[in-house]
C-alpha cells in the first residue's frame, strides 16, 4: 500500500495537485504504520513545496519521528523555492547529516538570490570538508563568479572541473561559458566553445550575449550564422538574443554596422522573417525584443506594425514604445502612447515613467519631464538621474543642486552617475561649498577610490579655483585612468596653470597613459597660452604618430594653437590638408587671421565657409567681425553683421555688438557708433563702453570719452579701466591738470589697476612677462623684481622709431606685437654690447626690459617690465641699480619725449640710465 499510495503522491507532485494530495495525506494520518514511513512524509514535503504551500510542508517535518538527510534536504528545498533564505540558513546549520545535494541546493538559492559572495563562501566550505562538487555545484559556482566579474575564481574552478573530468559536460561547458563571456574575457569564451563536443543552442546563446556585451555586433551574428549552418535548434531564447545583437548594432552605429557595411536593420529584419517563418510570431517576450530592435534603429513604422500585430501586448511592450519615440526625440508622441496604454487598462509602472521621463529629457522638454517624474511615487536612482540629466542639460544648475539635497532628505542614495552630474553642476556655477556637500555625500555612497567620481571631483575643485584640492584628490586615487588624468590637465590650464599641466601631460605619457583626443585639445590649448610653438609642434608630432591628426576635434585645436603662436601661414596649410572641417575649424582659423591682424584673409575664409555649405554660428561672426573691427574692414564688417539674423538666422548678441562698435570707433565713425549704441538691447553693459572709450584715446574724442567713462564708473566702480584710459586721453592732449585729476580719484576711491602678465619664448624656454603698462603710480613709487643673486644677464629694449641690431631673439606674442630682444648688458665688465639685433615695437611703447638670472630653479629667474606709454604721467629716467639685493626702478621726472640708452661710466655700481 505505501508504494502504491508514493505513486499517486507522485502524480500529484507531477500535476501540482495539492487537493488529492492533502486527500492522500488524510489517508495516511489514519493509518499509523503508513504515518511512521520516512518515504511518504517526503513525498507530502516535495507535494507541498512544489504547490508553495511551506507551512504544510514544515508541518509534516515537524511531526516526522525519524527524518533523514532527503527529509531535510526536501525541507531546505521548500525553503529555498520560498525564497525565504535566512529559515533556509538556519536549517542548513542544524542539519545532523549533509551531503552533495544539500550544499548543491544552498548554494544555487544564495546566487539566485543575488547573494554570489555568500554562495562562493559556502562553496568554499563545502570543498573544505571533503565533499567533491558536482556539474550542478560548479553551474552555480559559474554563475556566481560571472555576477561578481571575478575570472580568477573562475579560471581556479575551471582548473578544478578539468582535474574531475567534467569538461565535457555540456550543462559545465554552458556555464563555464557563460561566466567568460559575462566577464567579457571572450578569448577564454572562445575557447570553451571550440572544446565543446556537441554546443547545444544554450552554448550558441551564451556566445552570442558575451559577443553582444563586448561590441563585437559582426561576430556575433556570424555565430548566429554557423548556428543555423550546424543545424543546432533555433529557439525563442537565441532568436531574442540575436534580436538583442541586432538591436545593439542599430544602437550603436546609427543603423548601420560600419564594419561590413550592412545596415544593422537589414539583419533584425531578416530574424523577423525567421520568426515568422519557425512559427513564433505569436511569442510575447520574442515581439518585445523585435519592438526593442525596431525601436533602436530609429525604424517607429515597423515597430507600430509589430505592435498592432501582438495579440497580447504587455507592460513591457507599451515600455519600449515609449523609449522608442524618446529615442527620437517625440516626447508628445511618447505621452500619447501613454494616455493610450492607461486607456487600454493597463497601469504604467515605475519602467514606464521613467522611460517617459528619460524620453521628454532626450527632447529637452524638460517640463513634461518633471510632471513624469512627479508622477512616480517613490522614485529611484535611476530617475533621480534622468531628471537630473535633464536639468543638466538644459543648464539649469541651481535646480541640479536643489534636486540632489531633495533626494538625500528622501534618503535616496546617490550612485557615481548621480554625484558625476552633481558635482558638474556645482563646478559650473562655482559653488565651492556645494561640491563640498556633495564631497560628503560620495563618502558615504560610493568609495573614495571610485575613478568615476574622483574625476568629477577633481573637475569641480579645478574649477572652483582649488586646484592644490584637485591634485590631493588626483594623487591619493590609487588607480588611474585617463579621464582623471584628463581632468586634472584641463583643471589645471583652465586655473591659467599651463607649465603645469603640461608637466603633468607628460607624467600621463610616462605612465603609458593614452591621451585621448581632449587630452590633446587641452594641452594644445596650453601651448596656444604659452605661445609655444615649439612645444605646440612636438604635441602636433605625437598627435601624428598616434593617428588623430584627422580628428576635426583635434585638427581644430592645432590650427587655434599655432594662430595664438603666430603661425598662421602653418595653421592654413594644415587647415587645407584637413580631410573633413566642422564649424568650429573654420571658426578657428577665422579667429586665427582676425587675431594676428590679417583682416582680408579671415573675410576671404568667410566667403569660402558659406560656399562650402557649412553653416556660420555665433563664434564665427564674433571672429569674422573681430577681423573686420581689427583691420579696419568697417564697410564689410556692417554688411556681415546686417546679414546675421536675415540670411543665418542668427541673433546678434553683445559680442557681436561689441564687435561692430570697435569697428566704427577705431575707424572714428562715432557718430553711426552712437546710433548703435541707442538702439542695441545692451547699452548697460561695461564692455561696449570699454570698448568706445579706447577708441576716443585713439582719437582724442574727448566729449564721448567723458560720456563712456561716466558711464563705466557707474556701472563698475571699482573697474581701473575708464579712469586710465580716461587719464590718457587727457595726457595725450597735454591736459595735465585733468589727467593728475583723474588719477587722485583713482586713487581716493582705492581702485587698482593689477598688473597683466604673458609668456614669452626664449631659446625653447618659456619665461614670464609682467606688464605695468597703464599702471597708476606716485612720484617717487618703486617696484621691485626680487633677485636675490648680484650676478645676473639683463635685456634692454628701447625705441623712439629705432631699429637696432642685437645678439638674440625673443618672441613676445600679443594681438599685433611682436618684440625682438635687445641690448645685453654684462655686469662684469659694466659695458653695453648691441649686435644682430632688431626691434619692432609700436610707438605707444617706449620700452621693455627682460631679464635673465641665473638663479637656482626655487627662485624666480624671469621677470620683464613693459614700460608706461610716452602717454602715461609717470615717464622720464629709470635708475636701475644693482648694488641692492633687490632691483629698485624709481620713476623720477614727470615727461619725457626720448628715450635713448647710455652708460653712466661713473658710477661706482653698474647703472643704466634713461636720458632726455
Amino acid at each position: 500500500m505505501a508504494t502504491w499510495l508514493a505513486n499517486l503522491l507522485q502524480g500529484c507532485i507531477d500535476r501540482k495537485a495539492q487537493l488529492a494530495g492533502r486527500t492522500i495525506h488524510g489517508v495516511i494520518l489514519r493509518h499509523k504504520d503508513l504515518f511512521f514511513d520516512t518515504f511518504l512524509s517526503n513525498r507530502l514535503i516535495e507535494l507541498y513545496s512544489k504547490c508553495g504551500n511551506l507551512g504544510y510542508a514544515h508541518n509534516v517535518f515537524d511531526k516526522m519521528p525519524k527524518p533523514d538527510v532527503y527529509s531535510w534536504n526536501a525541507v531546505l528545498g521548500c525553503c529555498c523555492k520560498a525564497e525565504r533564505l535566512g529559515e533556509a540558513e538556519e536549517l542548513f546549520l542544524r542539519m545532523p547529516e549533509r551531503n552533495v545535494v544539500s550544499w548543491n541546493t544552498l548554494i544555487g538559492a544564495l546566487v539566485r538570490d543575488g547573494q554570489e559572495e555568500k554562495g562562493l563562501g559556502v562553496y568554499e566550505a563545502m570543498v573544505s570538508e571533503g565533499l567533491v562538487p558536482t556539474h550542478f555545484t560548479l553551474a552555480s559556482v559559474f554563475s556566481a563568479c560571472g555576477g561578481l566579474l571575478d575570472v580568477e575564481k573562475g579560471r581556479k574552478c575551471h582548473g578544478l572541473v578539468v582535474k574531475i573530468g567534467l569538461e565535457e559536460k555540456v550543462y559545465v561547458g554552458n556555464a563555464l561559458l557563460c561566466m567568460y563571456a559575462k566577464c567579457g574575457v571572450m578569448r577564454d569564451a572562445m575557447q570553451v566553445f571550440g572544446d565543446m563536443a556537441e554546443p547545444n543552442e544554450v552554448t550558441f546563446t551564451a556566445m552570442m550575449g558575451g559577443l553582444k556585451q563586448t561590441d563585437r555586433v559582426v561576430e556575433a551574428l556570424e555565430m548566429f550564422r554557423l548556428m543555423c549552418r550546424k543545424g543546432v535548434r533555433v529557439d525563442s531564447v537565441s532568436l531574442s538574443s540575436m534580436l538583442g545583437v541586432c538591436a545593439k548594432g542599430c544602437g550603436e552605429s546609427g543603423g548601420c554596422d560600419h564594419s561590413d557595411e550592412i545596415p544593422s536593420n537589414v539583419n533584425g529584419q531578416q530574424i523577423h522573417g525567421l520568426t515568422v517563418k519557425l512559427g513564433f510570431e505569436g511569442d510575447l517576450h520574442l515581439n518585445n525584443s523585435l519592438l526593442d530592435m525596431y525601436a533602436k534603429s530609429a525604424d517607429m513604422k515597423s515597430a507600430e506594425k509589430v505592435f498592432s500585430s501582438i495579440p497580447g501586448v504587455s507592460v513591457v511592450s507599451w515600455n519600449v514604445m515609449i523609449t522608442g519615440y524618446g529615442l527620437i526625440f517625440q516626447s508628445q508622441k511618447a505621452i500619447e502612447y501613454l494616455r493610450r496604454m492607461q486607456s487600454c487598462g493597463f497601469e504604467p509602472d515605475e519602467v514606464t515613467y521613467i522611460n517617459l521621463l528619460a524620453a521628454c529629457v532626450k527632447s529637452g522638454d524638460i517640463k513634461s519631464g518633471r510632471q513624469m517624474f512627479d508622477n512616480i511615487s517613490r522614485p529611484n536612482v535611476m530617475s533621480w538621474n534622468a531628471i537630473l540629466s535633464g536639468y543638466f542639460q538644459m543648464e539649469d544648475h541651481l535646480e541640479v543642486i536643489k534636486l540632489f539635497r531633495e533626494m538625500q532628505f528622501q534618503g535616496v542614495h546617490p550612485d557615481r552617475s548621480t554625484l558625476a552630474i552633481a558635482l558638474s553642476s556645482s563646478a559650473a556655477m562655482g559653488i565651492l561649498e556645494a561640491g563640498k556637500e556633495i564631497h560628503a555625500a560620495s563618502h558615504k555612497a560610493v568609495s573614495d577610490t571610485d575613478i568615476y567620481v574622483a574625476s568629477a571631483l577633481i573637475g569641480m575643485y579645478s574649477k572652483c579655483g582649488k586646484t592644490e584640492m584637485a591634485k590631493h584628490i588626483f594623487h591619493d586615487m590609487q588607480e588611474l585612468d585617463v579621464v582623471c588624468w584628463n581632468s586634472m590637465i584641463a583643471g589645471l590650464s583652465l586655473d591659467s596653470q599651463d607649465k603645469e599641466a603640461f608637466n603633468y601631460f607628460k607624467q600621463m605619457r610616462q605612465h603609458e597613459m593614452l591621451p585621448t583626443q581632449f587630452s590633446y585639445a587641452t594641452i594644445l590649448s596650453c601651448c596656444a597660452k604659452l605661445a609655444s610653438s615649439f612645444q605646440g609642434k612636438q604635441v602636433h608630432a605625437q598627435i601624428t604618430k598616434d593617428g588623430y591628426v584627422s580628428d576635426v576635434f583635434v585638427g581644430s585645436a592645432l590650427i587655434g594653437m599655432y594662430c595664438k603662436c603666430g603661425d598662421v601661414d602653418g595653421a592654413r596649410n594644415f587647415f587645407d590638408m584637413m580631410p573633413s572641417k566642422s564649424t568650429v575649424t573654420w571658426n578657428e582659423m577665422i579667429h586665427g587671421y582676425a587675431q594676428n591682424g590679417r583682416g582680408d584673409e579671415a573675410v576671404l575664409l568667410y566667403w569660402d565657409m558659406i560656399a562650402s555649405a557649412e553653416r556660420p554660428d555665433a563664434i564665427t561672426f564674433i571672429s569674422i567681425l573681430t577681423a573686420c573691427s581689427h583691420s579696419g574692414l568697417v564697410d564689410a564688417g556692417i554688411d556681415i553683421f546686417n546679414s546675421m539674423e536675415h540670411k543665418h538666422g542668427v541673433e546678434p548678441v553683445l559680442d557681436h555688438y561689441t564687435c561692430i562698435i570697435d569697428a566704427l570707433g577705431r575707424a572714428g565713425r562715432f557718430q553711426e557708433a552712437e546710433v548703435l549704441l541707442d538702439e542695441m538691447p545692451y547699452k548697460d553693459d561695461p564692455v561696449i563702453w570699454e570698448v568706445l572709450l579706447s577708441s576716443c584715446r585713439v582719437h582724442a574724442n574727448v566729449s564721448l570719452a567723458k560720456r563712456a567713462a561716466e558711464e563705466l564708473i557707474r556701472l563698475d566702480p571699482h573697474n581701473s579701466a575708464p579712469y586710465v584710459l580716461l587719464a590718457n586721453i587727457y595726457s595725450s592732449l597735454g591736459r595735465w591738470d585733468e589727467a593728475r585729476a583723474v588719477r587722485d580719484l583713482m586713487i581716493d576711491k582705492q581702485v587698482i589697476k593689477d598688473p597683466g602678465y604673458s609668456w614669452i619664448e626664449y631659446e625653447k624656454m618659456l619665461e614670464q612677462v609682467i606688464s605695468i603698462l597703464g599702471t597708476t603710480l606716485s612720484r617717487d613709487e618703486s617696484v621691485y623684481y626680487g633677485s636675490q643673486e648680484p650676478d645676473q644677464r639683463c635685456a634692454v629694449c628701447m625705441t623712439d622709431s629705432q631699429s637696432w641690431e642685437a645678439a638674440g631673439r625673443i618672441q613676445f606674442q600679443s594681438e599685433g606685437v611682436s618684440v625682438a630682444a635687445s641690448t645685453v648688458l654684462s655686469l662684469c665688465s659694466i659695458s653695453i654690447q648691441m649686435e644682430n639685433m632688431t626691434t619692432s615695437i609700436p610707438d605707444q611703447i617706449t620700452g621693455i626690459i627682460c631679464f635673465k638670472m641665473d638663479v637656482p630653479a626655487s627662485v624666480d629667474a624671469s621677470n620683464v617690465l613693459i614700460f608706461p606709454s610716452r602717454d602715461e604721467e609717470l615717464l622720464g629716467y629709470v635708475d636701475v641699480n644693482f648694488s641692492s639685493p633687490a632691483t629698485c626702478f624709481t620713476f623720477i621726472s614727470d615727461s619725457v619725449l626720448t628715450v635713448k640708452p647710455s652708460l653712466n661710466s661713473s658710477c661706482s655700481q653698474p647703472c643704466l640710465h634713461q636720458l632726455l
